[in-house]
């Protein structure tokens, strides 16, 4: 499971905008700004925030640490 900061850390690590995540994510805008808004891991239906950790994995983002105590990010170079 990704929290919001987890989400909001792998797109500054790949310097992409929301609107671009969402685009290679197949999820809708309004969405993934109601991910990132959220606190700790979003509420979420229909496996969206799993598209959306697969995305961000496929760009070579390694996701750290407890998702609510301590969320971190990598970014693997490929």
């Amino acid at each position: 499971m990704i929290s919001s900061e987890h989400i909001k850390a792998a797109r500054a690590l790949l310097g992409i905008s929301a609107a671009k995540l969402a685009e290679i994510s197949g999820v809708d805008h309004r969405t993934l700004q109601r991910f990132e808004a959220s606190d700790g891991i979003p509420e979420h239906r229909s496996g969206n925030l799993d598209k959306v950790r697969m995305a961000l994995e496929a760009r070579g983002i390694e996701f750290l640490g407890d998702p609510i105590a301590s969320p971190g990010v990598r970014l693997h170079k490929k």
